[in-house]
């Protein structure tokens, strides 16, 4: 599984936190939310972390659920 990238994270002058994915805004979190990532992003690999935090990642399953039966049409 290919490690993600193309994602960057902007901190705010408020305390919020803006991800983006390229050229897009990803998720942005504020309070308590954006303390706990900006803390994970430092402490780990950031790509991986905005990954995970944005939902933008592969878990794996994709080819496995193509064949669950409420994929079937």
């Amino acid at each position: 599984m290919p490690r993600p990238h193309g994602f960057t994270y902007e901190q705010r002058p408020d305390g919020s936190v803006v991800i983006t994915h390229g050229a897009r805004a990803a998720g942005t979190l504020r309070g308590a939310r954006a303390e706990r990532f900006l803390a994970e992003a430092e402490g780990g690999d950031p790509q991986l972390v905005m990954a995970r935090w944005t939902g933008n990642y592969k878990r794996g399953n994709e080819r496995s659920a193509r064949s669950h039966a409420r994929n079937q049409g």
